[in-house]
């Protein structure tokens, strides 16, 4: 079940990842906060600050429910790689950035060596 826990801990520090880049200061302070309720259209920009917070949250959750089971450099490393090759393959799939057999080696290496540390823990 840890495991598990990780798992959906990366998942979140994906989401977590773009929510942040999606995130736009200037246009929250620009909201109209007075006339928002009435219009609830103009609340828009705040939905990636929302995102951010309940992705944020979730994934130190999940992260500590983890590492309770998980020795904690494992847990961490393990969550840092599936974060990085969560992002990486959101970037080729859906961003339709480049993806060379240089990145897909290295990615595999991540990979390889979170199997590994899955098997000794």
């Amino acid at each position: 079940m840890a495991w598990l826990y990780l798992f959906v801990a990366s998942l979140l520090e994906v989401c977590w990842t773009y929510s942040l880049k999606a995130l736009n200061m200037q246009k929250i302070r620009d909201v109209d906060w007075l006339n928002s309720f009435s219009q609830p259209a103009t609340l828009t920009p705040v939905l990636p600050l929302v995102a951010y917070v309940g992705f944020g949250l979730g994934n130190v959750i999940f992260l500590s429910l983890a590492m309770r089971h998980i020795p904690t450099a494992t847990a961490y490393a393990a969550w840092m790689a599936l974060a990085v090759v969560g992002l990486m393959l959101v970037d080729s799939l859906m961003l339709k950035q480049p993806l060379t057999l240089q990145h897909l080696f290295f990615t595999s290496l991540i990979v390889i060596g979170v199997l590994g540390l899955r098997r000794l823990s």
